[in-house]
């Protein structure tokens, strides 16, 4: 992974643990339940941004490079394997 992309999803991971980290808090104080859920679901969209980058890379490099060296069936599999389960 390049610097760059590397720092933006070291970043947003980060990000996205100091919130489950509030969210913990929250939950343990009993803090209203929608309040919780925002949160949340703020959660799940830094963790799924994270991955676009994460697999953004992968396919830019890993790929790009697999299909260069003409054994771009095990990638291609794993991109299918992994939106399969993004999808759910």
């Amino acid at each position: 992974m390049q610097n760059k992309e590397k720092k933006e999803v070291l970043n947003l991971l980060k990000t996205a643990k100091g919130q489950v980290e509030g969210i913990i808090r929250m939950t343990e104080e009993d803090r209203y339940c929608i309040d919780i859920s925002k949160q949340i679901l703020a959660v799940q969209a830094l963790l799924k941004k994270s991955n676009l980058l994460v697999l953004r890379q992968h396919i830019q490099h890993c790929v790009k490079q697999a299909f260069l060296e003409d054994s771009e069936e095990e990638k291609i599999e794993e991109i299918i394997m992994i939106l399969d389960k993004y999808m759910k």
